[in-house]
């Protein structure tokens, strides 16, 4: 035997010490009575070990040990400490020969899973809980506990594919546990060869992996020596030889080892009783993420052949009402009982006596008993006590309702999990007799993830359901993150609006992961509100209670419980939402909380504390927008699938795909795990695309309607619109749509065409009365006759293609009223005013002043600067520099309007907000260095650092130029290109400044070997090597042999210090020289080129999107001037005092202030909702198309049709088979027929009156009747 060799260093790992406590609850099983076996001459004990492994204690007690006849576990065994668990590690050796001279060049190791030894009556719920809590493996959602077939016992051909193609693969498509005995041999080896090759041939990123656990007798383990530790093996060094035969070895294909200990050695069935508790324990844990699942684990116990002691175990299981699948034709104990179930189906049962507890209802009669007597004879020749073999036989077929056979050599194993269902279906039924087979089949089929079965057995159209048997399915599948059957219950009657209630909504958000990013930023949330509920008096809550998101859940609904204010709420969800989509949109669920969101947070959290310890009467209220809120509640565990269903159904669809967007983007920016990161940021990508495509389509549709779309209120949203949304998830590629173009391009020019040159603009700017003349062309569209739009008027056709020219001019209106801030209901405005209004209010105009503007203001500056920058007062300044204050003045007055009175959010996230945008950074900068400079300049002892500010902040306001040409189309995408390549510029800063330091240090360190002249130093190390990158090299200053004479230098210490020329060392100068070349050479070709790589890089990569980010810039830059006065800095002053005495003395409200905002109601909203819903199936009709039309899917449905004929051919063979035995029989039963009547007319007993039929006669007598 090879000797034990267990990897353990010294250190404990961090798995050792997490695993320290296991020794203290699991047990083993040590023999502690020598109970001799006579058939060993004293030299073996019962228990099958040898007398010299028993203890002093064991061997010593002869009293006790004569008066004991048979050994018994529970008797004659105790418990000590397990010392053997761990990872398992097997060193497979594959030189057959155990005399093999060198095994290490023949054996390859495999990381197999983890082990542990426990005793029997170790009880199963720590073991659950281990293996699903500590070992990592996932819960099951059945478990196939296959029995039978063990020891050396050859396994038929048919039993290997039903274990390859049926078994395996049906617990992987359901998430099953297989349980078998785990060791190499029979059926075991079986199971772990079929995982092995499942495993190998499916994608480890789209297959689950399937779970395959061995329960094997401690003592019957080959080798079993190697796993023993007491501090636990990390891991352990399991060398099994790769021989053909089978044998009692641990199989390396299962991921966890349960090594039952009885106390004995080398004996069968230690582990049986431990395992029916194991899987009676796991009958009863509920399927789903945190049991959420609507209905326990199901357990299924698989026979494959069996001897005799095998009925016993089959009894036992029975009775506790686990269902079992017998493979007919496997062995004796399957064939025996399928024999009897098809046999004595027909025998009635007759009461003789009152039955035992805990047997069947019924007796068997004397000819059932004879009948079992004579079967179990046939199957099992050789037992003796038969008679105890025909009773379990007879208890078995008691409860045959339990037992579904399985013809190995008919059935097909491809249809092995719809057995495996139909076989858990029939149990389900018999022992829950209030629920109805088909609500059973169906949570089960829930359970598995198997849309496929329910669809083709249970939705066929044969079963009228009621909203009442779907709905905990419905919550179970939402839960568990199955959207096919949320898609397939909302098909087949389940009423969204009656399932989803406020109360049941909650109950969702409680039963997030907790690994998951929402989880943990809601019970955040949950813990600022409950620290506020342990302050208030009336709240009942203990400081030193746990704050968990989940609370218990009822068995019998996993969502609805008391209320309470410890646990999540709606408000939660709120602040969520709230900080995720900011100021966008208004709080969500703020209605049905009563809540007001002008109040303050914490007026807030009191009043939500205060409704939450009553009786809570919302909800038990409908969700007023159920699918939207299902939407948000996929949406933030990043459910893909799930989310872009919702998405489907939800309202809205342009806008709910970039509220989707927006989240997610947001939420990927606090995640911290990689993979979930980049899978937030595909979605969101997904749902921008969707909202493009969505919006094309409108487009395509309805240039009018699609304009309304995108500035329209939105209910569901919290007043939010389109293009409100679309800037804050940064949806760049929507902004790049032709139809929002154009619409910003119709808001950007006014009144005015489009087609107008900027040179008309720029001459009638400074020649207004221009404006009356026919220089500059307006729209016909007169802002009067939009009064004799018919506002009630009907389209002919809701998906834009008959739509009448009223409509869209209606609608066309009904923008442009609403974008020029000006009432339908106004009275009709002189033709002087009107134009003069339409070429001062226009985006454009008001751009044109301010680069008009700021171009003079930037003489101006420069003038002061170069020419009349007067010494300080008395003396200065000047007239034209005092100008310059007042000017600078009215643009940090600007400043402040765009900060402090713009939009209804608080004044923190205004400010917020503004100082985010770059180029308000860039005029705070610009402001700041202009107020410092003025200061400085006015005094004497400042004047000159004043002036330098002034200079500098030149080049700042210069700089601001940059952002005014984003709106120019080829200048706007270079500037673009020009912000990503700084970032570039930044990183290679940093590796040149890493050079400089390093040449510059030792360049200086070698030429001077003194100098403490601060200026000096950083001028040698810094400056000097930094010119050498663009070839100042001085030479006569660095090499020895080019020095200059006559130089005044010294290298007296005392004299350098007073300030003298160090003299330059000559020692090692060819040093010098070398680093300079090393320097010139990583420095100009190696960072130069790879600066320019890097432009290069970044141009290639900007280049394709470049229109993309303009576009966007473009966006932002026309919203800003469609907001700003029409006057331009210095005379905007004057606009300022018009609109502080219009807001706060005359109290008229503002118009302006929401520009791209249109709220539109009742019945023209909802004729909106249902034309974009058209749009989008429109849209979703083509996707699918394509889908279908795809190779691969085309190959899908091949394959479909191909295994459908080889099925169908199938049956045709066999029914060609039975037509041929038919005609055996046929002709076996003419021949004897024949024989009889050739018999009979020979004899003399019957005197016929006519002679005998002849065959030929018979086949020509249809012939003669037709005739």
């Amino acid at each position: 035997m090879l000797q034990t060799e267990v990897g353990r260093s010294a250190i404990p790992t961090s798995d050792e010490a997490h695993h320290s406590w296991i020794p203290n609850i699991i047990r083993k099983r040590v023999c502690t009575t020598f109970v001799e076996d006579s058939l060993s001459n004293g030299a073996l004990c019962q228990c099958g070990g040898m007398r010299e492994s028993h203890g002093s204690n064991a061997t010593g007690d002869y009293f006790g040990a004569a008066i004991v006849s048979q050994w018994d576990s529970s008797q004659h065994s105790s418990e000590y400490p397990t010392d053997a668990f761990g990872d398992l590690l097997s060193i497979i050796t594959l030189c057959g020969d155990t005399h093999c001279p060198f095994p290490t060049l023949f054996s390859f190791s495999l990381p197999i899973g983890q082990f542990l030894r426990l005793s029997c009556d170790t009880p199963p719920q720590i073991v659950y809980s281990l293996m699903t809590a500590h070992w990592g493996v996932p819960s099951p959602n059945l478990v196939v506990s296959v029995v039978g077939g063990g020891g050396c016992e050859k396994v038929k051909t048919w039993v290997r594919e039903v274990l390859r193609q049926g078994l395996v693969k049906a617990a992987q498509r359901t998430g099953a546990w297989i349980v078998t005995g785990g060791l190499r041999e029979g059926v075991g080896r079986c199971v772990g060869e079929a995982v092995r090759d499942h495993a190998a041939a499916a994608s480890s990123l789209s297959q689950k992996k399937v779970i395959a656990v061995g329960m094997a007798p401690w003592g019957l383990v080959h080798n079993r020596e190697q796993l023993v530790n007491a501090q636990g093996s990390f891991p352990a060094r399991y060398y099994v030889q790769n021989a053909s035969r089978d044998s009692c070895c641990l199989d390396n294909n299962y991921q966890a080892f349960l090594l039952v200990d009885d106390g004995s050695v080398g004996r069968l069935g230690g582990e049986t009783a431990f395992r029916s508790k194991m899987e009676d324990y796991i009958s009863h844990q509920r399927t789903g993420i945190w049991g959420s699942g609507s209905i326990e684990i199901p357990v299924l116990c698989m026979l494959i052949s069996g001897e005799a002691a095998m009925l016993k175990r089959v009894d036992l299981s029975l009775r506790k009402a686990t269902p079992w699948l017998v493979l007919n034709g496997s062995g004796p104990a399957a064939d025996l009982i399928c024999e009897l179930l098809d046999a004595l189906s027909a025998v009635p049962m007759s009461r003789t006596s009152p039955p035992p507890e805990g047997e069947g209802s019924e007796s068997p009669s004397a000819e059932l008993r004879e009948r079992t007597r004579e079967r179990v004879r046939r199957h099992f020749p050789a037992e003796a006590d038969r008679e105890k073999l025909v009773d379990r036989a007879l208890s078995i077929y008691q409860n045959r309702d339990l037992i579904t056979v399985f013809h190995g050599e008919q059935d097909s194993p491809d249809d092995f999990d719809t057995v495996l269902l139909k076989a858990l279906v029939r149990a389900s039924k018999r022992v829950s007799s209030d629920a109805s087979e088909y609500t059973e089949e169906l949570k089960l089929a829930v359970a598995w993830n198997r849309v496929d079965i329910a669809n083709s057995e249970l939705f066929n159209g044969d079963i009228q359901w009621r909203y009442e048997d779907l709905e905990d399915s419905m919550t179970d599948a939402l839960i568990n993150n199955k959207p096919q059957f949320v898609r397939l219950f909302n098909e087949n009657g389940l009423n969204i609006l009656d399932y989803l209630t406020y109360q049941r909504l909650e109950g969702l958000y409680r039963s997030l992961s907790n690994s998951s990013l929402a989880y943990t930023l809601l019970q955040r949330r949950l813990t600022e509100r409950q620290s506020l509920a342990r302050s208030l008096p009336t709240v009942p809550c203990s400081p030193d209670e746990p704050t968990p998101l989940k609370r218990p859940q009822s068995p019998m609904s996993p969502i609805s419980g008391p209320s309470s204010a410890k646990e999540l709420s709606l408000y939660e969800v709120s602040r969520l939402l709230w900080d995720i989509l900011g100021d966008v949109c208004q709080p969500f669920y703020y209605s049905p909380l009563g809540l007001d969101q002008s109040t303050s947070t914490w007026r807030t959290l009191k009043q939500v504390n205060k409704l939450l310890l009553g009786d809570c009467p919302y909800r038990e209220q409908r969700c007023v927008y159920p699918w939207a809120s299902l939407f948000i509640w996929a949406v933030l565990q990043n459910r893909s699938e799930m989310a872009v269903y919702f998405w489907e159904m939800a309202g809205e669809s342009v806008l709910s795909a970039l509220a989707g967007c927006k989240i997610l983007r947001e939420l990927s920016k606090l995640e911290s795990e990689t993979a979930a990161k980049l899978s937030m940021k595909e979605l969101a990508q997904k749902f921008e695309n969707l909202a493009n495509d969505v919006f094309s389509e409108c487009y395509q549709s309805s240039e009018s309607r699609s304009f309304t779309l995108l500035i329209r209120q939105s209910p569901v949203w919290g007043k939010a619109t389109c293009l409100e949304m679309a800037t804050a998830a940064d949806a760049r590629l929507f902004f790049s749509h032709d139809g929002l173009q154009s619409l910003l391009s119709q808001i950007w020019w006014g009144d005015m065409e489009r087609s107008t040159e900027v040179w008309k603009l720029i001459l009638t700017f400074f020649l207004p009365p221009l404006i009356y003349t026919n220089l500059i062309s307006f729209r016909l569209v007169e802002e009067g006759k939009t009064e004799q739009v018919p506002h009630g008027q009907d389209t002919d056709s809701l998906d834009g293609g008959d739509a009448t020219m009223d409509e869209d001019a209606e609608e066309y209106a009904a923008i442009r009223v609403n974008l020029k801030g000006a009432p339908s209901s106004n009275p009709k405005r002189p033709f002087v005013l009107l134009r003069w209004r339409k070429f001062w209010f226009a985006p454009v105009t008001a751009f044109l002043g301010n680069v008009l503007m700021y171009f003079l203001f930037l003489s101006l500056f420069a003038y002061v600067l170069l020419l009349d920058f007067k010494p300080p007062p008395p003396h200065g300044p000047s007239t034209l520099e005092f100008v310059l204050y007042f000017w600078v003045f009215t643009l940090v007055c600007e400043e402040f309007r765009q900060t402090f009175f713009r939009g209804s959010t608080t004044l923190y996230q205004r400010t917020k907000l503004y100082i985010q945008d770059m180029w308000n950074k860039c005029d705070i900068t610009a402001i700041s260095l202009f107020a410092l400079g003025m200061c400085c300049r006015m005094f004497p002892w400042s004047y000159e650092f004043g002036r330098a500010v002034m200079a500098v902040d030149y080049m700042v306001f210069t700089l601001r130029l940059i952002h005014i040409f984003a709106i120019h189309k080829q200048l706007g995408p270079k500037i673009i290109i020009v912000e990503k390549m700084m970032k570039d510029v930044f990183f290679f800063l940093f590796f040149l400044a890493v050079w400089l330091m390093a040449y510059g240090v030792a360049n200086q360190a070698l030429l001077y070997s003194y100098d403490p002249r601060p200026g000096w130093i950083f001028r040698r190390v810094f400056y000097r090597p930094y010119l050498h990158i663009f070839g100042h090299i001085p030479i006569h200053e660095m090499d020895a042999d080019k020095l200059e004479e006559g130089i005044e230098c010294t290298n007296n210490v005392t004299l350098i210090e007073a300030g003298a020329e160090p003299c330059t060392s000559t020692y090692a100068n060819w040093l010098v020289v070398i680093l300079l070349v090393i320097f010139l050479l990583v420095t100009n070709i190696l960072l130069v080129n790879l600066l320019i790589a890097m432009f290069s890089y970044t141009f290639s990569k900007v280049q394709e999107h470049s229109d993309t980010h303009w576009k966007f810039q473009r966006y932002n830059l026309i919203s800003e001037y469609h907001s700003r006065p029409c006057l331009a800095p210095p005379f905007i002053i004057l606009s300022h005092l018009h609109l502080f005495i219009k807001r706060h003395i005359r109290r008229i409200p503002s118009v302006k202030i929401k520009h791209f905002v249109l709220d539109i109601r009742g019945r023209q909203a909802s004729r909106l909702n249902t034309w974009e819903a058209i749009q989008k199936e429109n849209i979703l009709s083509a996707q699918n198309k394509r889908e279908r039309e795809k190779d691969s899917e085309r190959l899908k449905r091949t394959s479909v049709k191909v295994d459908s004929v080889l099925k169908q051919m199938a049956e045709i063979r066999d029914h060609g088979r039975r037509l041929r035995i038919l005609e055996t029989e046929l002709e076996y039963c003419s021949s004897a027929l024949s024989w009889m009547v050739q018999a009979l007319s020979q004899s003399n007993l019957i005197k016929p009156t006519r002679p005998p039929p002849d065959c030929y006669f018979l086949m020509l007598r249809p012939a003669f009747s037709q005739g």
